[in-house]
């Protein structure tokens, strides 16, 4: 959510930070948000050749509506700080941070970035571990700048010595709490990747999951996930007609004096406008692009 309105991140694609052709693609794909990846996407000998390419990718600009995000190396690796010293005055829109623990973590990177000289530059925050699942709340409060938090799904599931089912069913718990802590502080969140990525349908199924949870959007591996990730997660004709309809009652029955409206048989009260007014700026928003 911007101060204009909510800033759609239905689909948000990591891009490995050594592969310059596949940035360069990135440029015509359509998808709401770019991560590009220092870290798990690049190999440890290759990390100041990709640093370097992905600050004149991102210089050179041409990438549109997309919102543009880098991820850095943690501040405990030998890359981490000259990452944010790189990418802290970029003109991208956030850093992500990997492997968030605790609120002073938080407050160790908003440091570093400050001296880095990105002092109004907003902070996400991966996920990705027991220790920060249940400690997320307090990690979504300790910094103002931060905007969104980042489910890290892979590390999760090995940090906690389980299995890569297909409904998810044993990560449930924690991708709820952490969907609550970021509702509970005005955040977005990103659900996490799908590794699985040639298989659309089954995509399809565990998008409509973390959509049903309350995710903002998905973070994707693949172009190929794109066209699914913004159809779950955003509102097509039908919904945005729908919220229009719902809008037209409510306002009709406040005119008349009523407390409560109807529609097509279904009773309609604040909440479902304060709803219906959330997917029309989010359908504005897109409009907007």
């Amino acid at each position: 959510m911007t101060a204009d309105g909510p800033r759609p991140r239905r689909s948000v694609l990591y891009m490995p930070g050594a592969n310059e052709r596949a940035m360069e693609k990135a440029l015509s794909i359509d998808c709401d948000a770019i991560i590009f990846d220092l870290e798990d996407a690049v190999a440890a000998g290759a990390k100041e050749e990709a640093r370097n390419k992905v600050a004149a990718m991102v210089r050179s600009g041409g990438y549109g509506h997309r919102e543009l995000i880098v991820r850095v190396n943690g501040l405990d690796t030998p890359w981490g700080g000259d990452d944010v010293a790189l990418s802290a005055t970029l003109p991208v829109d956030a850093l992500l941070f990997p492997k968030v623990e605790s609120a002073a973590q938080v407050a160790q990177i908003e440091e570093a970035v400050n001296l880095a000289g990105g002092g109004s530059m907003p902070l996400w925050l991966m996920i990705e571990t027991p220790r920060a699942v249940l400690d997320v709340r307090e990690i979504a409060m300790a910094s103002t700048r931060t905007a969104c938090l980042v489910m890290g799904t892979s590390d999760l599931v090995k940090e906690l010595r389980a299995t890569h089912t297909p409904a998810r069913d044993n990560l449930a718990y924690a991708l709820q709490y952490c969907v609550l802590a970021s509702r509970s502080t005005g955040l977005d969140i990103l659900d996490g990747v799908h590794l699985d990525f040639r298989n659309l349908d089954g995509f399809r199924v565990i998008c409509e999951q973390g959509r049903a949870m309350g995710f903002d959007g998905k973070t994707l591996i693949h172009p190929t996930q794109v066209d699914v990730a913004n159809a779950v997660f955003g509102y097509d004709e039908a919904a945005v007609a729908d919220a229009r309809a719902v809008l037209a009652a409510w306002e009709a029955a406040k005119s008349a004096g009523k407390g409560v409206a109807e529609l097509d048989g279904r009773l309609i009260e604040n909440l479902h406008a304060a709803e219906a007014e959330r997917v029309l700026a989010f359908a504005r928003a897109l409009a907007s692009r």
